[in-house]
């Protein structure tokens, strides 16, 4: 499963562990019981434990995903990659987070916005509306894009370190990520960034990030969105 993002990004599924029964039959172990077929009980123990914040069973879930999105929006997510810390003597993150490497590759792709927003009056973080002079702003954003590329390029060209010439390019560069995270890890993105205080950006991404899990986990993506998101609205 693939879901296209912003102009040139996108969140691929490489790989999936558990199914919706996971969680409900994780939590089953302590006391041996197991189901083979997803019915209405296995629904209300998984609502049940969602409700109740009982998250480890849902920690049994992961998926392995492949997201292509602009340096910003990764400089966001990447605050999320902290996962479920456990309590051992070593501690242990229920996610893997591996990223190409300007060092051994050249960057080839940027992000262009489809319209260019003003900033809000009441709040310093948030964009509300677009700027008038929506020619102008594009313009610039070519304008410092372009002139930062090709200045990449060159110095690649003269033969610079690649893991030097990358510092002066944009963040809206694309990169390149394999994550790997539990059904928790990812709802906890979701819920942060698919609401409306977040940059547009990652917005865009989160709400990708739900279609998926609503494919992947339908039952267990559903009940956790009548817990906890349906509130919200």
């Amino acid at each position: 499963m693939k879901i296209d993002v912003l102009d040139k990004g996108y969140i691929e599924v490489v790989d999936t562990l558990g199914d919706d029964l996971t969680p409900v039959n994780a939590a089953r172990v302590s006391f041996g019981g197991r189901s083979e077929k997803f019915t209405d009980k296995d629904r209300r123990l998984s609502k049940f434990l969602i409700k109740h914040k009982h998250f480890s069973p849902f920690r049994h879930q992961h998926v392995m995903m492949i997201i292509k999105a602009p340096e910003f929006v990764m400089r966001q997510w990447y605050k999320h990659v902290v996962g479920i810390e456990t309590t051992s003597t070593h501690v242990t993150k229920d996610h893997a987070w591996n990223e190409i490497s300007g060092r051994y590759v050249p960057y080839e792709d940027f992000y262009i916005p489809d319209d260019y927003r003003a900033q809000s009056d009441d709040n310093k973080q948030a964009s509300d509306g677009v700027v008038d002079d929506q020619e102008g702003a594009s313009a610039l954003w070519k304008k410092s894009q372009s002139t930062a590329i090709k200045c990449y390029r060159e110095m690649l060209d003269m033969g610079m370190a690649k893991e030097q010439a990358r510092s002066i390019l944009p963040l809206t560069v694309y990169t390149q990520v394999w994550w790997t995270a539990s059904f928790q890890s990812i709802m906890n993105f979701i819920e942060l960034r698919d609401e409306k205080t977040s940059q547009v950006e990652i917005q865009e991404y989160a709400r990708a990030l739900k279609e998926i899990m609503l494919e992947v986990y339908p039952e267990t993506t559903k009940l956790w969105e009548e817990v906890y998101w349906n509130d919200k609205e």
